[in-house]
């Protein structure tokens, strides 16, 4: 009799589980991929999959090329993840991206919706860049009514970071990328305008977070890295015999009358020049003797009012005589329709005599300023409404909501009046009302 033991070369029909051996091998789970396994797997005439656990598997292409896949089920439905190609997702990386989409498949997110997501916020991002921030910026300020000399300033600001970043998304830009630009500025001693180039960057980058299309402002951290310009006052004459020299210098000015006439007014008026040369005669009320500024021309965007003195009537109306028939009360001598250069009344002073350290054009108002708080008669308060500033401080200005018209009226006329003794060379011990006069 055989031995038994020559029985069991033909295999048996049924297992020890009692299923066949083609049932055992597709219970059995199909071992891990390795990289060896990989590198190992060869083209054929038709695509074929290999898996890998937890339903990533890799693609092998009849070029060669291997892409790792990730089968998945959601709301009932069997969809496909397509990580990226072997070897640059490498075996660990393709795990971690199929972890990645389990978890979140665990809070119903569909990871391929997702990735389509995510491409297209990155498509989108790219599309954002500085130079197109730095457009929609400009064009926000255009509708916010900033003053047209703000808005070239600032374009010609942006200019300068749009050489050197204008094509990067915004996203993309980092704090040493900001700080180079703002070093060439710095290296050629333009301290000041590295410092406002900063400032304009930054808004730039606040509206785009704003917006959800950055996630900070990169010159946050630049604020300690320029050198600081040194700040120096726009010169004025504040001494009253010199101020008398220096209007009798304007009235004897043998230039354009309309440039003469504009000093004059400046400095009773004692607004900012770009105010004065921008101004139109249907802002002036001759009868009722004010002069009201739109917002959109005031450095605050509020509008203002300006009591006009006697003397200040008299000028205007001899102004009207030449310049009446337009709506510049001092256009450009080139064009009607546009108005005086801003150079032009700080080259009238340059032409009298006096350089740039001891008289400017914005330097009446603080001529104005300082001797009108000299007198001690006026209120500081309304001291500064004439001169349309806003109080610093936010709880204090809550409260000084008023203009001080009534006193502001009084006052420019004591100012147009000590204008006229300090020209005449008035002792102003005899004038009434300085230094605490009757």
């Amino acid at each position: 009799m055989a031995p038994t033991s020559i029985r069991l070369r033909t295999p048996p029909k049924e297992g020890i589980f009692g299923g066949t051996l083609r049932d055992l091998k597709q219970i059995a789970p199909p071992m891990p991929l390795t990289d060896a396994k990989i590198r190992n797997l060869s083209k054929r005439l038709k695509p074929y999959k290999v898996s890998d656990f937890a339903g990533l598997y890799i693609l092998v292409k009849p070029s060669g090329s291997k892409s790792w896949r990730f089968k998945y089920r959601i709301d009932g439905l069997e969809k496909l993840l397509v990580i990226g190609d072997y070897p640059g997702v490498t075996l660990a990386i393709a795990r971690k991206a199929r972890d990645a989409a389990k978890a979140e498949l665990d809070i119903g997110v569909d990871p391929s919706e997702a990735k389509q997501e995510a491409k297209r916020l990155s498509r989108e991002a790219k599309g954002q860049t500085f130079e197109k921030l730095a457009l929609i910026f400009i064009s926000k300020a255009v509708k916010e009514g900033r003053a047209p000399a703000t808005i070239a300033k600032t374009e010609w600001l942006l200019g300068m970071a749009n050489a050197e970043f204008g094509r990067k998304p915004i996203a993309e830009i980092t704090s040493p990328m900001v700080l180079r630009c703002l070093k060439k500025i710095e290296a050629k001693g333009n301290y000041e305008t590295a410092k406002r180039l900063r400032a304009k960057i930054g808004a730039v980058f606040r509206y785009a977070v704003a917006n959800g299309i950055a996630d900070t402002d990169p010159t946050y951290a630049l604020r300690d890295a320029l050198i600081r310009p040194t700040v120096t006052p726009r010169a004025a004459i504040t001494e009253p015999t010199a101020l008398g020299a220096l209007l009798r210098a304007i009235d004897g000015f043998n230039g354009q009358v309309t440039t003469r006439i504009a000093l004059q007014l400046l400095a009773i008026l004692v607004q900012r020049p770009g105010e004065l040369r921008h101004a139109k005669w249907p802002e002036f009320d001759l009868e009722a003797a004010i002069w009201s500024v739109p917002p959109e021309r005031m450095k605050m965007r509020r509008p203002h009012r300006v009591p006009l003195p006697g003397q200040a009537q008299v000028l205007l109306w001899d102004l009207h005589m030449v310049t009446g028939h337009g709506d510049y009360l001092f256009p450009s001598l080139r064009s009607v329709a546009r108005p005086m250069s801003e150079n032009t009344l700080n080259a009238a002073l340059r032409r009298m005599g006096f350089s740039s350290d001891e008289m400017t054009a914005h330097g009446f108002r603080a001529t104005f300023s300082t001797l009108a708080n000299e007198s001690g008669i006026w209120n500081p308060d309304a001291i500064e409404r004439a001169l349309a500033h806003v109080e610093g401080n936010a709880v204090r200005r809550a409260y000084a909501r008023g203009d001080y018209w009534d006193e502001r009226v009084k006052m420019a006329d004591w100012w147009a009046g000590f204008l006229e003794d300090v020209r005449a060379g008035q002792p102003l011990s005899n004038y009434k009302g300085f230094h605490g006069g009757d």
